[in-house]
């Protein structure tokens, strides 16, 4: 293999200009990448065992594989299920197995993994965020290659919730410790995690398709600092920056030594609403939030111009979406007459928890000024992630508003889950989504989708803001790189150098 050094001496010799160092750093890393998230993956590396999204960015696919694989496109296609087969009333689901896979430990993957993972996901003990969508599911092993899943709440996107990070299989006697040790059948394995800065993942020459994995190495560089992205990136250090924040993207669209993807997305930024802490709970008021919210200021301000705005939990381009931002428009006027119609006397002083992501600390300085042309005084709460998913996501759910961008494709279902950390109860929307989880033909849940939609924006459970468009920067010389994201995930296995 070429090194730099071989191709300046070589140059020189041949009397050269010396104008390869480009050529020759590619030749040089073309086995190897250095990826660059915003977030680090916390509590740990188990994508079972914690709501963040960044574990899932590391994880999935790479050290921890599903049943079924979700591409860039949003379908889905077999991985560590061969095939699968579905009654006739979408309630069981026949899965043939690939043989002879094994874990990084070197046990066997086989029907009884299957079971353990996704009795441990809906266990008692369980810790992973769709607890409810496992603890809902019965798994029977019919032989080592054969499960059946039998599913108590019928969901024909069942296949791709199967591909999420929180579905991995997981191998029974290291499971405990995949926080820190993960072992699961991908292609790469954890050789080295710097707590506040990096993960390093190697190709396990143990996978099954091993030879069609071309990176050796990928190392996962977590900076949180816009600058500091930009001034990685523009000096080599990081080779390709998924979702980098949009406000860094004008120094690169013109740059011919990199390539700029803007890529489409299912998740909905929002401004997260405690629908129990007074006066929130009063519709009047959260209404009035989000009438004096300007969508395309806060798109500007918050993700430079990359978005679409949205009135209720989803987004366009998804089945069966509805236009609702004219449920809730922007209009000061009438944000004030809310309030006062609230029995809101005097200015209305309210704090907004902000975690890290520049989206959330750029939008959270947008919303205050606006909401204080209404007499509202925000009060800006920047904590670190790990303090928002304890006390805001978690515990006792100690908050007022919070910005927050929710990316699973298909997560209407939190809506009826009324200690959900928003605070939300609604019978009518529990028996709209419980009719939606049933219904078999298109034509049904597409109406169905749309009566969801409009009840979320008439309760006005959230100020809904905007579809995000992420944004990912890379070397130009590197291929594979998704075009959407569906979900969050990194898949290496994609990934070559020109």
């Amino acid at each position: 293999m070429l090194n730099r050094r071989t191709v300046l001496s070589s140059a020189a010799l041949a009397g050269l200009p010396l104008a390869l160092p480009d050529l020759a750093l590619a030749q040089a890393r073309k086995d190897s990448i250095v990826l660059a998230m915003a977030l680090e993956p916390s509590p740990g590396l188990d994508p079972t065992g914690g709501a963040a999204s960044s574990i899932g960015e590391v994880t999935l696919y790479n050290v921890f594989e599903t049943l079924t694989k979700i591409n860039a496109d949003g379908s889905v296609t077999p991985l560590l299920a061969e095939s699968w087969e579905v009654s006739p009333d979408l309630t069981t689901y026949t899965f043939k197995l690939r043989k002879g896979v094994k874990f990084h430990n070197g046990e066997p993957f086989n029907a009884q993994a299957v079971k353990f993972s996704f009795d441990r996901a809906g266990g008692d003990k369980s810790t992973n965020k769709d607890k409810r969508t496992f603890a809902n599911i019965s798994t029977q092993v019919i032989d080592e290659n054969t499960v059946v899943i039998l599913t108590k709440e019928i969901d024909p996107d069942f296949p791709f919730l199967l591909g999420q990070a929180t579905a991995v299989i997981v191998e029974p006697k290291s499971a405990d410790g995949n926080a820190t040790k993960p072992t699961g059948t991908g292609p790469y394995r954890l050789e080295n995690w710097v707590k506040g800065s990096s993960v390093t993942l190697a190709k396990w020459d143990g996978y099954r398709n091993a030879a069609a994995i071309k990176l050796k190495r990928a190392t996962f560089r977590f900076i949180p600092d816009p600058a500091a992205q930009v001034a990685a990136l523009l000096a080599g250090d990081v080779d390709a920056f998924p979702r980098v924040t949009p406000r860094s993207v004008a120094q690169f669209k013109d740059n011919p030594k990199f390539q700029v993807v803007v890529s489409g997305s299912r998740a909905k930024t929002i401004l997260a609403i405690n629908n129990k802490k007074k006066p929130l709970d009063d519709v009047r008021v959260r209404r009035a939030i989000a009438a004096a919210i300007d969508r395309k200021a806060v798109i500007q301000g918050a993700g430079d111009g990359y978005g679409a705005p949205i009135g209720s939990h989803y987004v366009p381009g998804a089945f069966g979406y509805v236009d609702t931002t004219g449920v809730n428009p922007y209009n000061p006027d009438r944000a004030r007459a809310l309030l006062k119609e609230a029995g809101i006397g005097g200015p209305l002083e309210l704090t907004i928890t902000l975690p890290p992501p520049p989206y959330a600390r750029q939008g959270g300085e947008v919303i205050a000024s606006q909401l204080s042309k209404v007499g509202i005084t925000a009060k800006l709460q920047n904590v670190e992630w790990a303090q928002w998913l304890s006390n805001t996501y978690g515990g006792a759910h100690n908050y007022e508003l919070t910005i927050i961008s929710h990316v699973e494709p298909f997560d209407l279902g939190n809506f009826a889950k009324p200690d959900y950390y928003w605070n939300y109860s609604n019978p009518k929307f529990n028996e709209i989504y419980d009719r939606l989880k049933k219904a078999q033909r298109p034509q049904d849940r597409s109406k169905l989708l749309a009566d969801a939609q409009r009840l979320l924006a008439d309760d006005c459970v959230h100020a809904f803001l905007y579809q995000p468009q992420w944004v990912t920067v890379a070397n130009k010389n590197m291929k594979g790189l998704w075009k959407d994201f569906p979900i969050f995930a990194n898949d290496l296995s994609a990934l070559t150098w020109a």
